[in-house]
């Protein structure tokens, strides 16, 4: 599964959320595309106060890295019947090399 075109368009935090949540609904399973969705609402909570634009460009970039990774990796696990825990979905470690 490729990533959505227009990733090289975000700019905003609102456009990568808006990206993110389209990158959501491709996921192959309705589970799977409810906890990305929750996964995403909350990293923006918990940068919602962010101000410093580099660092704000440096979350957009991580993230549509994240979810360039999931959206290629994880039907191709899924399908392998790897298990793979949400944590390192979610970017709370970093994917696991294959």
């Amino acid at each position: 599964m490729a990533p959505l075109p227009g990733a090289e368009l975000v700019q905003t935090p609102l456009q990568l959320y808006r990206y993110l949540l389209r990158c959501c609904r491709q996921l192959p399973a309705k589970g799977i595309q409810e906890h990305y969705k929750h996964a995403v609402r909350q990293s923006f909570r918990v940068h919602s106060d962010e101000d410093n634009p580099e660092r704000i460009q440096q979350i957009i970039k991580r993230a549509i890295e994240d979810a360039d990774w999931i959206m290629n990796k994880l039907p191709f696990l899924l399908r392998k019947g790897v298990p793979v825990p949400a944590r390192d979905l979610t970017g709370a470690c970093p994917p696991p090399h294959l």
